[in-house]
């Protein structure tokens, strides 16, 4: 039983590649070309970042974009708390190291500080950078769980908060540790800062971008089965501009 069911209104479009790396030049370059329009019609963009595995290809692709970074403004989606930036699997590294740095000339990352020892103070701050933003682009990906940023199930459907202190349910944790991301499932943090699922759906477009046949399960999941919070990512069928883009093993049990 599915809950905080909300009206479903199918609007994803869905582009399959034959691998991971096709399917992240293709992500790149829907998202990139997006970014340029938002750039070319109010002389500025602003975007969500996300992390992990999954976004390996499409960030590695998006970089090498022509595109003026200077005229856009980057938003950081998630975070573990209490891990410091120099760790193997903070994002904040993940992002600083696989996007900032490879453009040079970005106007502005917000990230995600997850050592602040307020929490919930640090929820606030971001939110307040993000409220004064119109979003043009979000970067995202669906966890193994079907997570959306770091909103396991059943995830809050209902939070007007842009973002919030989150607890990381177990699966989402074998997921890090699967990733080589810890050494063992101990290291994993329980808790994180994410992103809303309210502030996420606010975004003009979304590019989804998942491959590996470890999602199949959640792709099939979002995408065949009803809208709902034990299925976070499945909210992103109600978005007017979601474009998900898999890979045949990300893909294959949706035939």
């Amino acid at each position: 039983m599915f809950e905080n069911n909300i009206t479903e209104n199918i609007l994803m479009e869905i582009k399959i590649s034959k691998d991971k790396i096709e399917n992240g030049r293709k992500a790149a370059a829907k998202g990139a070309e997006a970014v340029r329009d938002a750039i070319r019609e109010k002389g500025f963009a602003s975007i969500i970042v996300a992390t992990g595995a999954s976004q390996f290809e499409m960030l590695s692709e998006l970089v090498k974009a022509d595109i003026d970074w200077s005229k856009v403004t980057a938003f950081h989606l998630d975070e573990y708390i209490g891990i410091p930036i120099s760790h193997p699997a903070s994002f904040r590294k993940y992002l600083k190291e696989r996007f900032v740095d490879k453009l040079g000339n970005l106007k502005t990352f917000n990230y995600v500080d997850g050592e602040n020892p307020d929490p919930v103070e640090e929820c606030e701050r971001l939110g307040k950078l993000i409220g004064k933003a119109e979003i043009d682009v979000a970067f995202v990906g669906i966890g193994e769980n079907g997570h959306l940023a770091f909103n396991d199930p059943p995830a809050d459907f209902n939070t007007d908060k842009a973002y919030i202190v989150v607890q990381l349910d177990e699966a989402c944790r074998k997921q890090q540790l699967g990733e080589g991301w810890f050494k063992t499932l101990a290291d994993v943090p329980q808790k994180a800062i994410s992103m809303g699922i309210r502030q996420i759906m606010k975004s003009k477009i979304v590019i989804c971008t998942v491959p590996d046949n470890r999602k199949a399960e959640a792709v099939r999941n979002t995408v065949k089965g009803e809208v709902g919070n034990r299925v976070p990512a499945s909210i992103l069928k109600n978005h007017p501009a979601c474009h998900l883009f898999l890979d045949e093993p990300a893909a294959s049990l949706m035939r």
